[in-house]
This record gives C-alpha cells, structure tokens and sequence, in this order.
C-alpha cells in the first residue's frame, strides 16, 4: 500500500474567495516544504492540488527532477450550470496539456467532466456539500454524482458527520459500492498536511493511480472542525501580513502595499472575525449535512434516488 494526502494546497494556489480587494493569495507554502513536511508525515507519495494551477507540482518537479515519488495534480474550480453553483474536482496524474485545456471548459462543471472522461485521468468530486445551500432541489444536484468516478470522502476539514454521510453515500450509491474514494487534508499551511490521507495499492505512482481508478483506495486520518479550519484561516492571515512586511512573496507594491498593511493593522481588534465566520460556516455545514441526510433518507423510502 502506499499513502498520499490528495487535498493540499501551496503558494500556486494565488487568489483567496475571502476580502478579495486584499489580494492575499489562498496559502503561503512553499512546493518544496510542502513535500518535506509529508514525507515526514509518512506520506508514500506527494502531490499539490493547487486552484486552476499545477505550478506547485511542476516547481517541486524542477527541484527534484529525478523523483519517482512526485505527480501532478490540481482541484479545478468550474461551475454547475443549475443554480451556478461551485464545484471542485480533484484531478489527478495530468500533464500541461490537459491542464490548458481544462481551463475555458470550467463555466460548465459537465463539459470538464467529459473532457476528463476522455482523457482517461483519474478525478473525483471534492467537499460533496460545501457550497450547496439549497439552490437547486437535492435530486438536480446529486446529478452530479453520476458523473464521476469518486468522491473525497475523507477531508481534514469537514465536518465528521459531513465526511461520514459522503462514505455512506459512496458505498450505497446505485446499489454501489460504484464510486471510488479519496482522502486528503485540505491544508492551506503545513500544519495539518498529511494528517488525512489516501491508501491505495502500488509501490508507483502509475500502480497507486490505477487503483484509485479500479475503487481500490481507503481514507484515513482527522476530520475537521472550527478550531482546525480557524487554525489554518490564522495561519494564512499571518503570512499575508509577513509578504506585506517584505517576508515572503511581493505581491503588493507601492501604495496598493501601504494601504493592506494600514488596514491589517486598523483591523487588528476585528481579528476574532475568522473565529466566528468559521464557526458560522460549520453550523451552517452541520445544518445542510443534517438536511441532506433526512432528505437522501426520504428519498430511499419512495424508491426515487439513483442511490437506492
């Protein structure tokens, strides 16, 4: 068997959803890090799924270019044309060229899951719940599931009921189990890297790839929570404050610089607002796993789901 955690993030993944007009970029680690700190972790095998970027993967395999233990992959965010809602997959095992053309294909979630069908890569569909709230009717949005061969059923920061409801879901769906499974930490700093994991058989990258393809693979490792999920929004807030300061990327100049680090340091007693957001967030995720949960249930009961 061989372990990897197939959901983390580095210093490539450069925009962050939150306080956009700040321009902090969505983690600050560096590629190289990143694979020291899960080889440390035990991890087998390493890779970066950084948002629409394998500039991660490709930086750490210029580093190493003789590595057998490295492979490239990215979580690419696109959009469900029902109810625009936000969808990331995982991909995994893709060259440059699939990258680039992944890329104007992700207005419509449905036409990058065909490109990737055709490709032959391996991909599975990430944080089942995370942005769905309701939209669309449950049955138009579980369409999706039918379309991909795997879901991230273990990740490092949801919620366990959310991660177990995914596992469950996994192996009843169409009288299943038809899916396979992935497990990573989500990280967006080192400190929770490698704490949740994929295992799968193969001693090479292309063996473990094939069995995550052949539903082979088992999940493990922390669930998340507010603590854990706050931890890492700390973590990112402090090293954007550090690149403002000139301790690490230079992405602010001039006064565009000047204000950011005005306003962190106007901002300083609001500090306790990822806290509650968070906290917010995760109430909010416990409700929709809740509802789901009771509705796949009902929808079990009259014989109407493609899971039952």
């Amino acid at each position: 068997m061989s372990r990897a955690d197939l959901h983390l993030h580095s210093c490539h993944s450069r925009q962050s959803g939150s306080l956009k007009f700040l321009k902090s970029r969505d983690c600050y680690s560096k590629p190289e890090d990143i694979y020291r700190v899960a080889k440390g972790r035990g991890m087998d095998l390493v890779t970066i799924t950084d948002h629409d970027s394998i500039d991660g993967c490709l930086e750490l395999l210029d580093r190493r270019p003789d590595a057998r233990d490295i492979f490239v992959s990215e979580e690419v965010s696109c959009r469900l044309p029902d109810g625009d809602i936000e969808v990331h997959l995982g991909v995994y095992g893709l060259d440059e060229r699939l990258h680039r053309e992944l890329q104007p294909l992700r207005k419509n979630a449905y036409e990058v899951i065909a490109c990737l069908r055709a490709s032959g890569v391996f991909f599975a569909l990430n944080h089942l719940l995370h942005f769905y709230r309701r939209q669309i009717p449950l049955e138009t949005y579980l369409r999706l599931v039918d379309q991909v061969p795997a879901m991230e059923a273990r990740n490092g920061a949801m919620l366990p009921a959310h991660n177990e409801m995914i596992e469950r879901l996994v192996q009843s769906w169409r009288g299943g189990p038809t899916l396979g499974m992935t497990g990573g930490s989500d990280a967006h700093t080192l400190r929770r890297i490698g704490r949740t994991w994929t295992d799968a058989p193969g001693d090479s990258v292309s063996d473990f790839l094939e069995s995550l393809k052949a539903r082979r693979s088992r999940v493990g490792g922390e669930h998340g929570g507010t603590l854990s999920v706050t931890a890492d929004a700390y973590g990112v807030v402090t090293r954007y404050v550090g690149s403002l300061l000139g301790l690490g990327p230079h992405d602010h100049h001039g006064l565009r610089r000047a204000a950011c680090l005005a306003f962190s340091v106007v901002s300083l007693p609001a500090q306790f607002l990822p806290l509650v957001l968070v906290g917010r967030g995760k109430r909010g995720e416990a409700r929709e796993v809740r509802y789901v949960d009771a509705a796949l249930e009902d929808l079990r009961a009259r014989g109407t789901t493609c899971a039952a």
